[in-house]
């Protein structure tokens, strides 16, 4: 990140513009100047820390750095890293090998080199002095060992590059490095000349890999077999190949940087604007379509918007808008940062965040969108204080994922720069919680050892060089003064290694590039150029409280347990105590709960695929205690579907109407309930008439139960749990339920099923089998009724052959009689016989019994199996046995259950002529399919399913 600082009033007219470019001014310092000014204004939002204590830490910070660099330097050098447990170098080669991480160590002491410029930050110049006559000295860059480009390239090119920087300011200073002539100037253009080779490739994509010795040649590089590579490893060159050109002049290094970013903004998502992890270096097709601003991807972004500071091409910053504008409309679930699918921004690639975005909030700052800044970085130092440390990945309700810590620094710098922007006082304590945690569990005798597991406090054998290149460098900015600092940091860009760039170098050695005028930008919302440069007072409005009050609804997003310490407005006026909405409670179709909702910042969104979603924003909350009660919700409500979630994974059921003249043939696919018989134990079912409850939602007690005592009663969905429904109908004397979706027009073929969960409550007191029906099904039994009154229908696990379910009974002798049923089929072809041109496609498969011989009746087969008969136009993901698109999405996003079912249909369906025909006002008599067609129907479903499948792995 950019240093932020520097002199002047916020909010002046030019600030941040094309004209302050041309006059000279960098846009960090410009933003800086917009960002100090609002210290003052935020002073007072919290007590100060006073000067001693700053100082002390300052202190603290500087006797840290001593150590982890002393023990480094006596028992390392020039090995590239320490092994802090047993005090000892890393070498390559000589220790066991950990994969990819050690395509960092190159054999030219890694650490040294990333250390020289947070020498000089922390007022170390007579050992920065010694350690750059070291590097000249002793480091090699052409050994036979194949290093990462991108690690190569921001820890060691960066590395001299922000060495040669700080020497060349300290002898214009005249005291210090007088005798400096450009040594590390002339070793980064070396190792450059080094990384070239790299970049050979039709893209002009770098390959993640290269051999500093033998290039990219074969046999002897042994490397340069690979396809793939992460688009920040190859999107995180431009600062530090464009610095190497002009401080050089060779504009070679700049222009391949270039042209590597170029296709890579080419190759962007369009309909999305958004990058995936990984992509194929000779073709450009993306391999990992994922995206989010953590691993792979991260500092891509942050390169974009710093290459346009350092360099004064608009077009770079217009891409980071447009990027940005399109992390904030899908990545961005504030506090959360949730990866998406590049193609389907709308769904979560994954429920678990990773460590590295812990920058985003500092990029912000740059940008200047301080809400959303403040928001992550408080929910991550909230995890921080639950583990001490900050996992390598943790879910989305806050638990271990990966449970190492490396000892980053990523969180350390948006801490430093949010105290820049805000000049809340929180922020030093923040800063003060980080030293206190490294001394208490990572400090060891010989430096500073990464968390193995932050649950247990186990140590691993490292210590990574950017742990003194930034974690350092950082810290000590936070808590410094301007007269502790030998130099203007305001004059300095920070690369993603935390290394020195002059900002002077966007006026020097300027390369001559053509723009690109290939790709049409994207048209975007005035606001995301204007906010380039913070307006404080849009920003900070008044309000010596700004930051705090964004906080304030985060404090126990991480614990389950919210204490209250301050009594609502309406309470203390004497109306009483008015207890928060309850997750269990919730009632989807209650519009006093649905203000309660927006009351609580939580609002509903109706998804593509036609579930409902509930999302929560703190900042749309009437107060910061309403969006407490809002998190509070949300964490309740992700409880509460996980729960159902752990419960037992039911099949779809069946409902089959027997009475005439259906006689077994009409079979409507249902979805089961969590609760009451489990009708897969029962293999006879419940069978019974049906008869409609009254109240038709079922959500009170029945007043008519002699209709429904020793029947199955039909209720409407909506207005209360289903659990209710079903406890009081069998009060009535109901053998059975089946709850009609008041979804007009949904359909189990257009819809993914759903179970219908319990209330959050035991529920062993409902005994009575329920299924669930969508509206087009439900139909078919309600215009059974309303055509011959008597309905009679089987409940179970899947359809019944009509010889076990009218065994020992009396059946019309048509049923049986072929002959009979191709001489009714004659005569009602000559009375009907434009009716009897249209056939009836339905999932039901309702159809007319004089239509299907004997043959087809002794064939007939129930329902193909559950699990094959997918809806219509519904991802994998989306079918009843999915676990992983089920609600809840285990975010401060979380389904709801319509009251309670973890998937919803909501999504009203077009109606094709054939449904039409299917109808209320169908005939039943008149509408003939054969049961050959059906079952054809049915294959057809099931070999586009396992096709889609098949598609979607």
């Amino acid at each position: 990140m950019s240093g932020a600082g520097g002199g002047g009033e916020g909010g002046g007219p030019g600030c941040g513009s094309p004209a302050a470019w041309r006059a000279g001014w960098s846009l960090v310092a410009t933003a800086a100047l917009c960002l100090v000014s609002s210290a003052s204004v935020l002073a007072a939002g919290a007590a100060p820390m006073s000067k001693e204590e700053k100082q002390r830490l300052g202190n603290q910070v500087l006797e840290m750095f001593d150590h982890a660099y002393g023990n480094y330097m006596e028992h390392a050098y020039p090995a590239d890293e320490l092994m802090p447990l047993t005090c000892r170098g890393r070498v390559r080669g000589q220790e066991p090998s950990r994969g990819d991480v050690d395509d960092a160590l190159g054999k030219f002491s890694l650490t040294l080199i990333d250390t020289l410029d947070t020498l000089v930050v922390l007022n170390k110049t007579k050992e920065f002095e010694e350690a750059v006559r070291k590097v000249v000295r002793d480091v090699n860059l052409d050994n036979d060992i194949v290093v990462s480009v991108f690690e190569t390239n921001i820890r060691v090119l960066g590395g001299l590059l922000g060495g040669h920087s700080v020497a060349i300011m300290l002898k214009e200073k005249g005291e210090h490095m007088q005798w400096y002539n450009n040594e590390l100037l002339q070793m980064a253009k070396q190792l450059g000349y080094k990384l070239l080779p790299a970049f050979n490739t039709t893209s002009g994509l770098p390959y993640p890999r290269i051999n500093l010795k033998f290039g990219m040649r074969k046999p002897e590089a042994r490397t340069g077999t690979e396809t793939d590579t992460c688009t920040a490893c190859a999107g995180t060159l431009i600062l530090e190949f464009a610095a190497l050109s002009r401080f050089t002049g060779t504009s070679i290094f700049e222009e391949y940087a270039r042209k590597a970013l170029d296709f890579l903004w080419e190759k962007r998502q369009r309909s999305s604007n958004l990058v995936g992890v990984t992509i194929n270096i000779h073709t450009g097709d993306w391999v990992r379509k994922d995206s989010g601003v953590g691993a792979g991807i991260d500092s891509y972004y942050e390169y974009l918007l710093k290459a346009y500071v350092l360099l004064g091409d608009d077009s770079f910053l217009e891409r980071f808008n447009t990027h940005y504008d399109a992390i904030m409309r899908y990545i961005s679930q504030p506090p959360l940062l949730l990866d998406v699918h590049i193609h389907k921004p709308m769904l979560n690639a994954r429920t678990w965040m990773d460590s590295l975005l812990a920058f985003f909030p500092g990029l912000q700052v740059l940008k200047g969108d301080i809400r959303p800044a403040i928001e992550t970085h408080e929910m991550l130092y909230q995890v921080i204080k639950k583990h001490n440390f900050l996992p390598e990945a943790f879910t989305t309700d806050f638990r271990v994922h990966w449970a190492q810590h490396p000892l980053r620094p990523e969180f350390a710098e948006s801490t430093y720069f949010l105290y820049k922007a805000t000049g809340d006082p929180y922020y030093l304590e923040v800063g003060k919680t980080l030293i206190e945690n490294l001394n208490k569990y990572a400090r060891v005798p010989c430096g500073f050892a990464a968390m193995k597991d932050v649950r247990t406090g186990s140590h691993e054998d490292r210590m990574d060089s950017f742990f003194l290149a930034e974690m350092f460098k950082y810290l000590y900015l936070l808590f410094a003064d301007k007269e502790d600092i030998i130099f203007d940091i305001e004059d300095y860009i920070f690369t993603t290694e935390a290394h020195l760039l002059p900002l002077w170098l966007s006026t020097t050695n300027q390369t001559v590039s053509k723009k690109n005028t290939t790709t049409e930008y994207t048209e975007l919302d005035d606001s995301n150029f204007d906010w380039t440069c913070p307006n404080t007072q849009i920003l900070f409005p008044n309000d010596p409280m700004y930051a705090q009050s964004i906080r304030e609804p985060l404090k126990n997003v991480v614990d389950k347990s919210c204490p209250r310490g301050v009594v609502r407005v309406e309470e203390s006026f004497g109306s009483g105590p008015k207890p928060p909405l309850r997750a269990r409670d919730f009632m989807a179709s209650n519009p006093e709960h649905l203000e309660i909702l927006k009351k609580m910042g939580v609002s509903l969104i109706h998804l593509k695929d036609g579930r409902v979603q509930l999302v929560q924003h703190a900042i749309q909350a009437a107060s910061s205690l309403d969006a407490e009660d809002g998190l509070r919700f949300m964490q309740e409500m992700i409880e509460l579907s996980s729960q159902q979630q752990k419960e037992q994974q039911l099949p779809p059921r069946a409902v089959q109407i027997v009475s005439h003249p259906f006689f077994g043939r009409v079979v409507l696919t249902a979805g089961p309930a969590q609760f009451g018989m489990d009708l897969s134990k029962h293999k006879s079912g419940t069978r019974g008439f049906v008869a409609s409850s009254k109240p038709y939602n079922g959500c009170s007690e029945i007043t008519n139960p002699e209709m429904v005592m020793g029947k199955i009663a039909l209720m409407q969905r909506g207005q209360c749990m289903f659990a209710e429904k079903a406890r009081n109908i069998q009060k009535a004397g109901a053998i059975g339920g089946i709850v009609i979706d008041d979804n007009e027009g949904s359909s189990s073929d257009t819809a993914p099923l759903f179970q219908m969960a319990g209330d959050g409550k035991n529920t062993d007191d409902i005994t009575i089998p329920m299924l669930f029906l969508f509206n087009k099904e439900g139909n078919i039994i309600l215009d059974a009724i309303k055509e011959y009154e008597e309905v009679e229908v089987l409940l179970s696990d899947k359809a019944k052959d009509r010889a076990t379910i009218f065994k020992g009974k009396m059946l019309p002798n048509y049923i049986f009689d072929s002959n009979l049923e191709v001489e009714n089929m004659e005569q009602k072809s000559s009375e009907n016989d434009s009716e009897n041109q249209k056939s009836e496609k339905t999932t039901s498969g309702s159809q007319d019994l004089s239509s299907v011989s004997q043959e087809s009746i002794e064939e007939s087969s129930p329902v193909s199996q559950p699990e094959s008969v997918p809806p219509a136009d519904v991802d994998s993901a989306s079918i009843l046995s999915s676990k992983e698109d089920s609600c809840p999405t285990e975010n401060h996003e979380t389904a709801i259950h319509d009251s309670e079912c973890t998937e919803l249909d909501n999504q009203p369906q077009e109606q094709s002529k054939t449904e039409e025909e299917s109808s209320p006002n169908v005939s039943w008599d008149n509408k003939v399919q054969p049961m050959e067609s059906i079952l054809a129907d049915w294959n057809e479903d099931i070999e586009a399913f396992e096709m889609m499948e098949k598609d979607e792995l």
